[in-house]
């Protein structure tokens, strides 16, 4: 008995120094898990839900300017101003496809924008646009138009997702515009006239950055205020959004 339990425990032994190599290089291939929220930037997930005509107030356009129906929402692009969220928001992600239906379409999305700037369009009762982040919506026609109307090079602005502080403060990420108030893309992925575009903002604790047809490009930190409204903007010409998606963070 003696002789039988030692053989064992020996073969024991030596079965557990084999395999201690094989779970180690398992654990090692393992990924490793967080509780930290995954950014879906298909707007997929929990937590993401959409954002409707019910969470939208006409500020200073006209009734007809927005209309919306299954998809989305139809912008005719005049005259010039928004709509906003009903609410405020702080920390999100916001998904949303846009699609300009005419060459050197311009549009905008407006981040954590100014009750104060909203409340003087809104009394003004005129065409204007508020205060805030705008996340720039550009039809890759726009820069020809520019240069031809005005005789000067378009090189301030570009139509792949530029980003910056209209009457607020932010500083922005490389590439930095000539006026280095811009950030602009890092990369060139906006797609013409007549084809849907994707764009992912995520705004948290004062930086925003976006994300256009997959791939992050530009954005923005220190932002001053990082609380206010949402707004898409009506500038000049028709213009569709649909899948208007949101997920609130802590």
């Amino acid at each position: 008995m003696i002789r039988s339990c030692t053989w064992s425990l020996r073969t024991a032994l030596v079965c557990l120094a084999l395999a201690l190599p094989i779970t180690a290089a398992r654990a090692q291939e393992a990924p490793a898990t967080t509780d930290a929220p995954k950014a879906f930037i298909d707007g997929t997930g929990e937590g993401w839900r959409p954002l409707t005509k019910d969470d939208f107030v006409n500020v200073n356009c006209h009734d007809d300017t927005w209309t919306w129906n299954d998809e989305g929402v139809h912008c005719t692009g005049s005259p010039t101003g928004v709509m906003r969220t009903t609410k405020k928001f702080t920390n999100f992600e916001l998904v949303c496809e846009w699609n300009h239906r005419k060459n050197a379409g311009n549009s905008g999305i407006f981040v954590w924008t100014t009750p104060e700037s909203i409340e003087r369009l809104a009394e003004a009762g005129k065409p204007g646009l508020p205060q805030g982040i705008e996340v720039q919506v550009l039809d890759l026609g726009y820069a020809e138009q520019y240069e031809k109307s005005y005789n000067k090079p378009a090189d301030w602005f570009t139509s792949h997702g530029d980003v910056f502080p209209v009457g607020v403060k932010m500083k922005p990420f490389p590439p930095v515009a000539p006026d280095g108030v811009r950030s602009f893309p890092s990369k060139e992925l906006t797609k013409g006239v007549g084809e849907w575009n994707h764009y992912y903002v995520r705004a948290i604790n004062g930086e925003v950055r976006l994300w256009v047809n997959g791939e992050e490009v530009s954005g923005g930190t220190s932002c001053e205020p990082s609380t206010g409204y949402l707004c898409l903007e009506s500038e000049g010409s028709p213009i569709d959004f649909r899948n208007l998606r949101i997920r609130e963070l802590p």
